[in-house]
């Protein structure tokens, strides 16, 4: 009997878990079984192995051939177990050292011609190796992305032939390094944006405190344009946060070539989006749009043409910053620290207020249009801005706008206060606890009379009025001030004034 191991990995949200390939040769008749709950992708690999190894003149004995999967409670899915098996194979085979194979994790896919093809999760993988205190084997092409795990052994050949002669030391594999190609800027400018100077206020306050925001108004005024604008005055990604970033975007096989994101995500989902895909899910529990979204802007255009379902998910995301799915055997847990930004029209015609455009159900269409969204869901925007359609003269006056470049200086010294103030952790306003916000909310009488009329004029929940206090807050350190003012709290009421008034 003989026997040979490799490790590889099982995806379960951002935490993969280590899984031990163990192949054996035994007498009897020829067969080639995989077990350990291999799904059927898994299990075809044992055809593309065998060809595999036939074309390169490395036939597999006629011996009865068991490949064990353990633990073997644990669902096994995906083509990276290709490799793992193949190798230990090679490992039983005598063609590479059985020895060197528990040295590493091994993944990737595995062509009939014998090339290695990439795969996702290979960048959690690389960081799982570090922990072990082991290396990685992974497609040439996921050698940038593997570099960023830390100081690991990595071997990233192109073909099974190449990694066979590494380990006789015919050739020596270069270890990949870690790429960072220049950052490009943000094509997408705010001076574009005509007049909407309420609008941009808005969105500064929101970059500035990661709020979340919701734009109301008719068709065309420009609600996506300033959407699509947001990502430019927002800080870059520090280290931390691109990692994080970066994890989500391999496990979902959307990894940059360089191996790292670079740039704070930007996602725009369509309102005809399925539950799975925007929340995570599916038969592999693949993380959703709010997952690729963490660290960086979830776009919501026509917010109530989104299903109740899809927007009563994004609640306690929104408050926790993760997403669990729940499945029978497992759960899948990912990040989902995002800023929600929501557009709407005001009534389904979309010109309630305009008395030449809008249609004759009024007030009734805009009442039931804008129910779509439930109380609890509309509470967690911070900020409601209203944006009104440009009147003909402006849109043809030349305004020099203020730029992307310019708002963003005044956000970067805004979130630098909130650091120091949270004692350097890459925390900002919208994110910090109850505790933590009392201590950095210094009121007086004249501010707390103010919020005690809101609370009681406009019924402020809990939620409602921490939110409040937070946006406050960065009203405060955008203009650079220790303490809150009465008309840092009257601009931040004024922006949940469209929600109180419901």
């Amino acid at each position: 009997m003989k026997l040979a191991t490799c490790y590889t990995v099982a995806f379960f949200g951002v935490q993969p878990k280590l899984i031990e390939v163990q192949v054996q040769f035994a007498p009897g008749l020829p067969t080639f079984t995989i077990v350990g709950l291999a799904d059927k992708a898994v299990a075809e690999s044992r055809e593309r192995i065998r060809a595999c190894l036939h074309g390169l003149g490395m036939d597999i004995p006629a011996v009865r051939l068991t490949v064990n999967l353990t633990p073997a409670d644990l669902q096994k899915e995906g083509t990276h177990y290709d490799l793992p098996i193949a190798l230990a194979i090679l490992g039983v085979m005598n063609i590479i050292p059985r020895d060197e194979l528990t040295n590493y994790i091994a993944l990737g896919e595995i062509t009939l011609d014998g090339r290695i093809l990439s795969v996702p999760g290979v960048l959690p993988s690389a960081l799982l190796s570090a922990e072990h205190g082991k290396g990685i084997i992974c497609p040439k092409d996921c050698g940038p992305e593997a570099a960023w795990g830390g100081d690991i052994h990595i071997l990233a050949p192109r073909d099974i032939l190449e990694l066979i002669k590494h380990f006789k030391n015919e050739t020596i594999l270069v270890q990949p390094e870690p790429k960072l190609d220049e950052i490009s800027a943000y094509n997408l400018d705010m001076k574009d944006v005509k007049s909407q100077r309420f609008a941009k206020r808005g969105l500064e306050i929101a970059a500035a405190g990661g709020h979340n925001v919701l734009m109301i108004g008719p068709p065309g005024a420009g609600k996506s344009m300033l959407a699509s604008r947001l990502p430019g005055i927002l800080p870059k990604l520090s280290p931390k946060e691109a990692l994080d970033v970066t994890v989500v975007h391999s496990l979902a096989g959307m990894a940059p070539k360089d191996g790292l994101v670079k740039t704070r995500p930007f996602r725009d989902p369509h309102h005809s989006a399925s539950l799975p895909a925007l929340v995570g899910g599916g038969q592999k529990g693949k993380p959703g749009e709010i997952s690729l979204a963490h660290n960086g802007v979830l776009f919501l255009d026509e917010l109530p043409e989104f299903s109740r379902g899809c927007l009563e998910s994004l609640r306690q995301p929104l408050e926790t910053g993760t997403i669990t799915i729940a499945r029978v055997q497992h759960h899948y847990t990912y990040p989902a620290r995002f800023q929600c930004i929501a557009a709407m029209n005001p009534c389904r015609c979309g010109y309630f207020g305009d008395e030449d455009r809008q249609c004759n159900k009024v007030p009734k269409c805009a009442d039931e249009y804008q129910q779509k969204i439930s109380g609890p869901m509309l509470d967690r925007f911070d900020l409601v801005i209203p944006v009104q359609a440009l009147k003909p003269e402006e849109l043809q006056a030349e305004r020099n706008e203020e730029s992307s470049q310019s708002i963003l200086q005044r956000v970067e010294n805004a979130r630098s206060r909130q650091h120091e103030r949270y004692n350097s952790q890459v925390m900002i306003n919208a994110y910090v606890d109850g505790e933590m916000l009392d201590k950095a909310v210094r009121t007086n009488a004249e501010v707390d009379a103010l919020l005690h009329q809101a609370i009681n004029r406009y019924n402020l929940s809990a939620r409602g009025y921490h939110r409040l206090l937070r946006v406050s807050r960065t009203i405060a350190d955008l203009e650079s001030h220790e303490n809150i003012s009465s008309k840092h709290v009257l601009e931040a009421l004024n922006y949940r004034l469209d929600i109180l008034r419901k």
